[in-house]
């Protein structure tokens, strides 16, 4: 004879079917995570800089016109050293490849050397933007090295003869030429947060201007100045 199960039991067995069940069903973790923040790249970047220009002058040709012994190599000149604020800008290609162009003005003090030994030629200003492509390593963290190489182009203004008597001779009509020279860096930046570090860098101009001057207003005076000079700065930096 059939008998009828008690509506309680029945609950109570379907309930516990079905609880491990819905149990498995239920996610273990959070549907979906937060994406990480990635931070907008920006190309541009610049420096505050003190710059330091060390000419190399020692290769200087001297011609004075019917003198030999005042003449190279018996002659030849010296160009002062110059500390000066520079600023430079930078534009980020990728972020490994960037172009850098910097902007100074310094003015220099030129005196003969060896037979001219005590004569001063003159002074002159000069502008040199140059311009680099550079290489950037970014795998070192904070410390952000690179290499570089580029054109330099220099114009000389405010130029100005001596015309002080030396040893009997007295220089006028000093006129130094613009020229164009290659020029090679190497530098880094250590980044002290996203935007701001601190910056060293070094670069090696080939510039070699040519020169006139007259001597006692009669004895025309030419040659090369090979000013060849080292560009030592540091400073700050600041990235966009």
């Amino acid at each position: 004879m059939l008998t009828t199960a008690s509506p309680v039991v029945l609950a109570a067995a379907i309930g516990g079917g079905i609880t491990p069940i819905q149990a498995a069903d239920l996610p273990s973790a959070p549907l979906y995570t937060k994406a990480p923040c990635i931070e907008a790249f920006n190309p541009w970047m610049i420096r505050l800089r003190v710059l330091g220009v060390v000419p190399d002058a020692g290769a200087s040709s001297v011609n004075v016109a019917g003198v030999p012994s005042l003449s190279s190599p018996n002659s030849t000149l010296s160009i002062s050293d110059q500390i000066v604020p520079e600023l430079d800008i930078t534009y980020f290609f990728t972020r490994n490849v960037a172009a850098e162009l910097i902007f100074g003005v310094t003015r220099h003090h030129i005196t003969g050397t060896r037979a001219l030994d005590g004569l001063d030629i003159g002074k002159a200003s000069l502008l040199p933007p140059t311009l680099t492509l550079q290489y950037h390593f970014t795998d070192l963290g904070a410390f952000k090295p690179y290499v570089g190489a580029g054109i330099n182009y220099s114009v000389f203004f405010n130029q100005s003869s001596a015309n002080t008597r030396f040893a009997g001779l007295a220089v006028t009509d000093l006129h130094i030429s613009n020229r164009v020279a290659p020029a090679i860096q190497f530098g880094f930046d250590y980044m002290v947060d996203g935007h701001w570090g601190l910056n060293f860098d070094v670069k090696k101009l080939w510039l070699r201007p040519d020169y006139s001057a007259t001597v006692n207003n009669t004895i025309p005076v030419t040659g090369q100045a090979n000013i060849d000079p080292w560009l030592v700065s540091g400073g700050i930096t600041y990235r966009f």
